[in-house]
C-alpha cells in the first residue's frame, strides 16, 4: 500500500469532512447571528456598506474607570449553600473580579487583535466588525467562523494560523482557508440591534467581487 498516498487521501478526507461540517454549521448560523443583539461604543453607526478597515485602541481613560469600578464592587453576603444553586459562588466571583482589576492585561489582547486585518462594514443597519485573514496558499477555499454565544473572536484567533497557513503546522497547501471571523452583533465591536431582528443581506469581504 502506497502509505504517502494513503495519506494525502485521509488529509483530503479531512479537508472535506470539514467543510461539510464546520462551514455548513457557520454558514447555518450566521443569519442568527447578524441578528442578534450587540453593543459597541467606539462610535456612530455609518449607514453604508462600505467596508473600512478597523483597528482596536481603546482609551486609556476607560480602561481606568473600568478598574475603578471593579474596585467599588460592593459584594453581598456569601451564599447559604455549598453548591452553586444560588448562583455563582462569592468565592470565585470576588478572585476574578480582582484579577480583571489588577492582573488582566488589555493591551495585550488587544495587541492580538490588531496582529490581524480587521474591518467594519454595515448590515441592515448595524456596523459589524470581522476579521479577514487571507491565506498565502493558491486555491485557498473561503471559510466564515462565528464564535460562540457569550463569546467574542478570541476564541478563535489560535486557529488562524492553523488554517491559513497549514504547511507551517504540518498540514499540506490544498487544507488552507481564507478566514472570516465576525463578531456577532451585541459583542466585541459590532453594533447591538436596537429593534426586531431583520434578516441577513449579505456580507462583502474585501477582495472578492461578492
Amino acid at each position: 500500500m502506497n502509505m504517502k498516498a494513503s495519506n494525502k487521501t485521509t488529509d483530503l478526507s479531512r479537508r472535506t469532512l470539514l467543510l461539510g461540517g464546520v462551514a455548513t454549521a457557520a454558514l447555518a448560523t450566521l443569519p442568527s447571528v447578524v441578528s442578534a443583539a450587540a453593543r459597541f461604543d467606539a462610535g456612530q453607526s455609518v449607514a453604508t456598506n462600505t467596508i473600512r478597515p478597523f483597528r482596536v485602541q481603546v482609551p486609556q481613560a476607560a480602561l481606568i474607570d473600568l478598574r475603578r469600578r471593579l474596585a467599588a464592587t460592593r459584594w453581598p453576603d456569601a451564599e447559604t449553600v455549598s453548591d452553586r444553586s444560588q448562583g455563582t459562588q462569592l468565592a470565585k466571583l470576588v478572585p476574578l473580579a480582582h484579577y480583571w482589576a489588577t492582573g488582566y492585561d488589555w493591551r495585550k489582547a488587544e495587541a492580538k487583535l490588531n496582529a490581524h486585518p480587521q474591518f467594519l462594514t454595515n448590515i441592515d443597519g448595524l456596523d459589524i466588525h470581522f476579521l479577514h485573514v487571507r491565506s498565502r496558499h493558491q486555491n485557498a477555499m473561503p471559510l466564515i467562523m462565528t464564535h460562540g454565544w457569550p463569546g467574542s473572536v478570541f476564541e478563535l484567533l489560535k486557529v488562524i494560523g492553523p488554517l491559513t497557513d497549514p504547511t507551517a503546522h504540518g498540514g499540506m497547501a490544498e487544507d488552507a482557508f481564507h478566514l472570516v471571523l465576525p463578531s456577532i452583533p451585541g459583542f466585541g465591536f459590532s453594533q447591538k440591534q436596537r429593534a426586531q431582528a431583520g434578516t441577513l443581506t449579505a456580507l462583502r469581504v474585501p477582495g472578492t467581487s461578492s
